[in-house]
């Protein structure tokens, strides 16, 4: 390289790490979001200027909503309130046998399977509201497509498998939680404000001894006196904290994940446990299954633009050689570093999440070795993380969204709303964004949820306005959690209600539900690379769509 090139390179960098400093200080200077001061106590020393009061939270459309969205998610109950448990759901009395068998399959038909739901006295279930997931895979051919699950409501399922390859296939069927143990994940998520708490830090300059630990959480203490109320000024967001004893409640410097709470009674912990969760239903009445080649030996995927704003297929793709076959449109496979670089040359790529999305950061980056980190010297669960390809003025961000954030200690300042990061963007045919908001969501009544993607919805709605060309991506959220702190059920809630609320706008919604419930490899909330390339190969496909 030329002392000139080489000149010009250390400048790029400089200028790509002050940009990242002050995309994080300037824009977000104060926590949480921003560093936002409790009211004043009343009386005359109370002379400090107030912020303006926060915008509402929600509109009386959006409340509207909300009862639609609750009534969207309902779920069959058990008929008792309290169920023995040798009267739940076995998975391994349950049973399942193909429906309307056919003499031949052929690719392009549909496999029928009925699913008949027993409990541990091999008795018949007389009601539905069991967690079951399938598929049907072909191990030697790395293939593999989820099932719909039809729930009768009277202990039977039907079992729907689209034919999309030839050969030998096998049907798989998983309990993953009774229709008992989802009655207790209700239970909980709704009458428990939240089941995790966090730690707030508080540290003052000038103060002697060291700082102060105080829980925080979502929603408000019983008693305001005792306690930090901070309000987002643009949101109205809400993050409260127990009144520290040695500093204000401005001190308040560093946040973490705290103590997960006891939130499961004796009598139901059976329920719950590992012996029937996530556990196989076998296979014991079907017989081995061959699909025929019929016009096609695999499916092909239509000849459709990846595009924003299209009609949601089910299912969405399926596995074939471990590659995902799209059944939206012409996905591609970016196979090598050359074909990733150059459809990201001069993309400012901004994605803002949790870890399951820091996972494409990841992949990104260990997968073109000239794309290079840059250390903004920030806790690393967190972020913002930044990553630059001189070359080809490729920049890749990552960072965490806002409270609430299971994570360790890390500033409070670098705690941005997904929102607040949306508006602060500009737009434009370079930028993409891509957001995923789930995970953390998981322990909280349904209604914080909701507020928080009609915030979010709210800041993608202007981005596109000020700036269409923008591109807009969700991940969705994906399979792998098994506990009462955030189970599948849990997930699969939140995830139906994200993807009704971007119904109908011009942003994308990559399904990584589908592609992690249909892989061979075992559940994981944080699933294997292959599954993630695959999941990056998807985004970008809309990123760089194939010509129609």
């Amino acid at each position: 390289m030329s002392q000139g090139s080489r000149a010009a390179a250390v400048l790029w960098i400089g200028v790509i790490f002050s940009l990242g400093i002050m995309y994080r200080s300037s824009r977000h200077p104060q926590p949480p979001q921003r560093r936002l001061l409790p009211p004043l106590p009343a009386g005359p020393k109370a002379t400090r200027t107030q912020p303006p009061p926060p915008p509402p939270r929600t509109t009386s459309l959006e409340a509207t909503e909300l009862l639609k969205l609750l009534k969207l998610i309902e779920w069959p109950a058990p008929q008792e309130a309290a169920v023995p448990f040798q009267h739940s759901t076995s998975p391994t009395q349950s049973q399942y046998r193909l429906l309307h068998p056919n003499a031949n399959y052929s690719v392009g038909g549909t496999l029928l399977v009925r699913l008949e739901a027993r409990d541990h006295r091999r008795q018949p279930k007389p009601y539905g509201g069991d967690l079951f997931r399938a598929k049907l895979h072909s191990p030697a051919q790395k293939a593999g497509v989820v099932g719909s699950v039809q729930d009768h409501r009277n202990g039977t399922y039907t079992l729907a498998f689209p034919l999309l390859w030839a050969g030998d296939v096998a049907v798989s069927v998983r309990l993953i939680h009774s229709s008992e143990a989802v009655g207790i994940l209700r239970h909980i998520r709704d009458s428990q404000p939240s089941t995790v708490a966090f730690l707030g830090y508080f540290l003052e300059a000038g103060k002697p001894g060291p700082e102060e630990v105080t829980e925080c959480n979502v929603h408000p203490l019983p008693d305001p006196a005792t306690g930090c109320e901070y309000t987002d000024s643009n949101t109205g967001e809400h993050w409260f904290c127990v009144r520290p004893q040695r500093f204000p409640c401005s001190a308040l410097v560093h946040h973490s994940a705290g103590r997960y709470k006891p939130v499961v009674a004796a009598n139901e912990s059976a329920f719950l446990s590992g012996n029937v969760t996530d556990q196989i239903v076998p296979d014991g009445h079907l017989p081995p299954l061959h699909v025929l080649m019929g016009a096609q030996q695999v499916v092909a995927s239509p000849v459709q633009r990846c595009v924003p704003g299209l009609e949601p297929r089910d299912p969405p793709g399926f596995y074939y050689n471990d590659l995902w076959v799209s059944l939206s449109c012409m996905g591609r496979s970016f196979s090598t570093p050359a074909l990733a670089l150059a459809c990201l040359k001069g993309k400012i790529i901004h994605m803002i999440g949790d870890s399951t999305l820091r996972q494409w950061w990841e992949y990104l980056l260990g997968f073109i070795p000239s794309l290079k980190r840059i250390d903004l010297h920030v806790t690393y669960q967190s972020g913002p993380l930044l990553a630059v390809e001189m070359e080809q003025g490729l920049v890749l961000r990552w960072r965490a969204h806002g409270n609430p954030l299971r994570t360790s200690k890390t500033l409070v300042a670098d705690l941005h709303y997904t929102a607040n990061e949306l508006d602060g963007l500009g737009g434009g045919p370079d930028m993409v964004v891509v957001f995923t908001l789930w995970a953390h969501f998981t322990t909280f009544p349904i209604e914080l949820y909701v507020q928080r993607l009609q915030t979010v919805r709210r800041a993608v709605a202007k981005l596109l306005s000020r700036s269409p060309g923008t591109t807009v991506l969700i991940k969705s959220a994906n399979t792998g959690y098994k506990s009462v702190y955030g189970s599948d059920w849990l997930s699969l809630q939140l995830d139906r209600i994200l993807r009704e609320m971007f119904a109908g706008m011009p942003v994308v919604i990559i399904d990584a539900w589908a592609m992690t419930a249909c892989h061979y490899l075992p559940d994981n909330i944080h699933p294997g690379k292959v599954i993630v390339r695959n999941e990056v190969d998807v985004f970008l496909s809309y990123v760089c769509p194939q010509p129609a």
